[in-house]
């Protein structure tokens, strides 16, 4: 399976991937026509929040498969249209859970020691 990883993820996710089995390509920061261009010789794209993957990346890409978001949400992908060509799109609803619950505990300590 090739593998394009269009915005920066750990170099520990690549790795896993790699492992896998899986061909990765990491290409950050392509614009919208350079996404297209490139797009059609993936299987699977994994991205953040940068890149948005639009109707017609999802058109130009001929064996797509998967889009997966490393991240919450998936409003940078158009997910109806991925669905319309029968493409997957995941996220990771959880991976921010952990952090933005630390944050709110500091949150928590710094009003009840009035630190601005």
């Amino acid at each position: 399976m090739k593998v394009l990883v269009c915005d920066s993820i750990a170099e520990d996710g690549v790795e896993i991937l790699r492992k896998g089995g899986a061909d990765v390509d990491v290409k950050t920061g392509m614009s919208p026509e350079e996404l297209k261009k490139t797009v059609s010789g993936y299987d699977a794209l994994i991205v953040r929040s940068q890149t948005k993957i639009t109707a017609d990346v999802i058109e130009a890409a001929a064996h797509l498969q998967v889009v997966g978001r490393a991240g919450v949400g998936v409003d940078n992908i158009a997910v109806d249209a991925a669905t319309e060509k029968g493409v997957v799109v995941v996220n990771a609803p959880t991976g921010n859970t952990t952090s933005a619950a630390e944050h709110a505990i500091a949150l928590m300590f710094s009003l009840s020691r009035h630190i601005p």
